[in-house]
């Protein structure tokens, strides 16, 4: 993999425990699931309306722009490596792929390289 200065990780705490990162994001208990609406349950952030969905969420967009303030922030200490920031979900198909990704498009446009891998996307729906 290139260098990158961000890497960022979504995934769904009901397949696995987070992974090890500087800044975890936890987006379960604040933030409504789009699980919960049938329409949106079998999609995933691929889709324009889970997309629409997350980013419409109150709360959501001034969470990225602080998260993004703090990935600068852990930048600017004397370690070297990339900052990992690990967000998660319940299941890792709504909300954590489509903040990871908008978190990666913010922090791209201040000029850094940022490497995102959605964990659990791919895997199916979990009953719940």
């Amino acid at each position: 993999m290139p260098h990158s200065d961000v890497e960022i990780v979504s995934f769904g705490y009901l397949h696995a425990p987070p992974p090890a990162a500087h800044l975890t994001i936890d987006l379960r208990h604040h933030f409504r699931d789009p699980h919960v609406s049938p329409e949106l349950r079998h999609m995933t952030a691929h889709d324009a309306p889970v997309r629409d969905a997350v980013m419409n969420t109150p709360g959501i967009p001034e969470l990225v722009t602080a998260t993004a303030h703090a990935v600068h922030a852990f930048r600017t200490g004397p370690s070297a490596g990339p900052v990992i920031v690990a967000d998660g979900c319940a299941g890792g198909r709504h909300r954590a792929p489509t903040f990871a990704d908008h978190l990666a498009a913010h922090l791209r446009a201040t000029g850094l390289t940022v490497h995102v891998h959605h964990r659990d996307l791919t895997k199916p729906v979990v009953d719940r």
